[in-house]
């Protein structure tokens, strides 16, 4: 999902969706741990996403001041 269509969400949908790619980087982390993850490229990815709502919930927290 790109930048611009998660500044779309409202901030629980943005919440729910952090806490899904928490999850879905701790499933890949254990899949990885016990070689049974195929595309080893999906670690980075959820990261990545991760750090795009981090980054939006911030920003709307700093614009609330």
């Amino acid at each position: 999902m790109k930048a611009n269509e998660v500044r779309a969400l409202g901030i629980e949908e943005i919440n729910r969706q952090l806490k899904d790619a928490y999850k879905e980087l701790f499933e890949l982390t254990l899949k990885s741990t016990t070689r049974q993850l195929a595309n080893h490229r999906e670690i980075p990815r959820v990261k990545k996403q991760i750090a795009v709502l981090k980054t939006i919930l911030r920003e709307r927290e700093l614009s609330e001041k």
